[in-house]
């Protein structure tokens, strides 16, 4: 990402509508759906500023890496502990089939060999550990954002089906999320290209557009995991490393 943005998700990740809800949102749905074990033990790849790593510590004791140094030290302080400064796709210095829970949080779509990434995300999961990652939804929508964030895709439901499916993983939900704010933001995006202004859109909004946004956005925690969403901004997924003794009774 730009370093610019680095730096405005340091300033608002405790403020902007879409950090806050999107933190309920996740956390409802480890609650509800992922499950993880008391006492878990579980990683955040590219945690960014830290900002869902208090949430994430919940569930259980919490790792988590992140290259950007200047995002490091501030996960560091928030976490208090070291951040690794692994990269993805290699994932080099952490334990294989370690970790109950690995959270890939808007990261994939970062990664050019986005299939390596899930090959080594899933080798540090303990067997039938679980994957929870989101990413960026339509590549109809790519912008500037994209561009200064440095993706490398945005996500249809189809593609990222086939990743997972193609990956040493098991699919066990996916879905669209960030549901109903989703025609608000195309009007916005296409209004935005039509008038020439196709600049990111993660600046904080005044306070009262701030509010309603995130009240909106975070009331999706009750439906998320428990019915399909219409098209929306996000996509999530949860998948699973083959259980210890899987292929034990096979024939």
């Amino acid at each position: 990402m730009e370093r610019q943005i680095y730096d405005r998700m340091a300033d608002h990740d405790e403020r902007h509508w879409w950090y806050t809800a999107r933190r309920q949102i996740l956390e409802q749905l480890i609650c509800r759906n992922v499950r993880p074990p008391a006492n878990a033990r579980i990683l955040e790849v590219g945690c960014g500023t830290g900002h869902s790593l208090p949430m994430l510590r919940r569930f259980g004791e919490v790792e988590a890496v992140e290259i950007d140094p200047s995002s490091r030290a501030k996960a560091e302080q928030r976490l208090g502990k070291p951040v690794h400064d692994s990269p993805l796709p290699e994932l080099p210095g952490l334990e294989a089939g370690a970790f109950d829970l690995i959270c890939v949080l808007d990261v994939i779509e970062h990664i050019a060999d986005d299939r390596a990434a899930l090959v080594a995300l899933a080798a540090r999961l303990k067997p039938g550990g679980k994957l929870l990652m989101t990413v960026p939804a339509h590549q109809w929508m790519w912008s500037s954002h994209d561009v200064a964030n440095h993706h490398h895709r945005r996500y249809s439901r189809a593609t990222l089906l086939a990743l997972l499916t193609n990956s040493p993983l098991k699919l066990e939900q996916i879905g669209f999320f960030n549901s109903l704010l989703f025609p608000l933001a195309v009007a916005s995006r296409f209004a935005g290209k039509l008038r020439g202004k196709d600049g990111s859109d993660d600046a904080l909004p005044p306070r009262p557009v701030n509010a309603l946004f995130a009240a909106v956005f975070a009331a999706e925690r009750h439906l998320v995991g428990r019915i399909s969403l219409t098209p929306g901004l996000s996509l999530f997924a949860i998948a699973s490393a083959p259980a210890a003794d899987s292929g034990a009774n096979a024939t």
